[in-house]
């Protein structure tokens, strides 16, 4: 009996093992939340990570964005990803520079100059660095960066083609100190803002302008309260795609290899559509009755008066003016000396 009993236990087991061994691992629906509105970068960028992670998985698991802030403020976000309330945020960068300082250097006017420079950086050492620091400092962990193009500024009242030609002007900017202290290089004391605040701050005329990329500008349909337009392209925007750490541990090895590389082609979505698009959307934005213009003198004055006075405040919370050098040599140009 007890030979027939053990016998028994022993078959149990072994169809308990069988059956966990046959079920398929559970599926999952990624809550993607996004800043911006539908035909914006950071709705490439999440569209391109969604067909990558259906593809990849077989269709086991999938996503579904949640577009124009539905889930609450981009900071907001950032603080939901880290306790594991929410599995994933599309937002601006500078939304996570509050958590994570040192990626501030991406922020830094003037430093990233071009679409190439954004690539080699954020695909680079340098960016894998800034991953480790989120993780650590946030506890959220990038795994995709949307490149969104340089930020442009506009306004409803002038042309702008000189510093001086910001007086008088009310413009919003995000809670982000480099932003807020670079405008105040330029003898402006912006006005922050919440995003999903920013449309009806510019209809009712709370403020007259803000800063943002072309692709955005005409995702949210600025130009139904905006009239001008100058190329200041003091920022080139960069919007990276986070997961909560807890989340992400959460997963197999099996899926977490999923996700990254889902992470990677959205990655490649995202510089496709600035590519394709951005001129087109430019094109829209004068269809709609924008006036753009470019600064005075290749902006050289905008230039040196941000590098000059924001750059040396801001070396101690990014890590350092070797960060800072590391990054320039990156990209091939002159490092900076105290």
């Amino acid at each position: 009996m007890k030979m027939f009993k053990t016998l028994s236990t022993a078959v149990a087991a072994a169809s308990v093992a069988a059956l966990t061994l046959a079920t398929p691992a559970i599926a999952k629906n990624f809550k993607i939340a996004v800043g911006d509105s539908g035909g914006s970068s950071q709705e490439a960028t999440g569209l391109g990570f969604v067909k990558a992670l259906e593809e990849l998985s077989g269709g086991k698991h999938t996503a579904t964005l949640f577009l124009n802030g539905q889930l609450g403020s981009e900071q907001d976000t950032v603080n939901e990803a880290a306790i594991g309330t929410l599995d994933m945020s599309l937002l601006a960068i500078n939304n996570i520079t509050p958590f994570s300082p040192t990626v501030g250097v991406f922020t830094l006017p003037y430093v990233i100059l071009s679409l190439e420079d954004a690539e080699t950086l954020t695909q680079g050492p340098i960016g894998q660095e800034l991953t480790e620091n989120t993780i650590n400092d946030a506890g959220v962990r990038i795994i995709a960066w949307t490149y969104t193009g340089f930020r442009v500024l506009t306004n409803s009242k002038k042309p702008v083609k000189s510093v001086a030609d910001l007086e008088g002007l009310v413009i919003r900017v995000p809670k982000n100190e480099i932003m807020i202290d670079t405008y105040k290089s330029w003898g402006i004391s912006p006005t922050p803002m919440a995003w999903s605040e920013t449309f009806a701050g510019l209809q009712t005329k709370v403020v007259d302008g803000q800063d943002n990329p072309y692709t955005t500008i005409n995702a949210m349909k600025f130009y139904e309260v905006q009239k001008y337009v100058t190329n200041i392209r003091y920022i080139f925007s960069i919007e990276p795609l986070i997961i909560s750490e807890q989340v992400f541990q959460g997963l197999s090895e099996e899926d977490q290899n999923i996700v990254l590389e889902a992470g990677k082609a959205a990655t490649q979505a995202s510089a496709t559509f600035l590519r394709e698009k951005e001129a087109e959307i430019k094109q829209i934005l004068i269809d709609q009755g924008m006036e753009i213009s470019d600064p005075e003198n290749n902006e050289q004055e905008f230039i040196d008066l941000a590098t000059a006075a924001v750059w040396p405040k801001f070396y101690e919370s990014i890590g350092g003016i070797e960060k800072l050098n590391a990054v320039l040599a990156a990209i091939g140009r002159d490092p900076v000396s105290e």
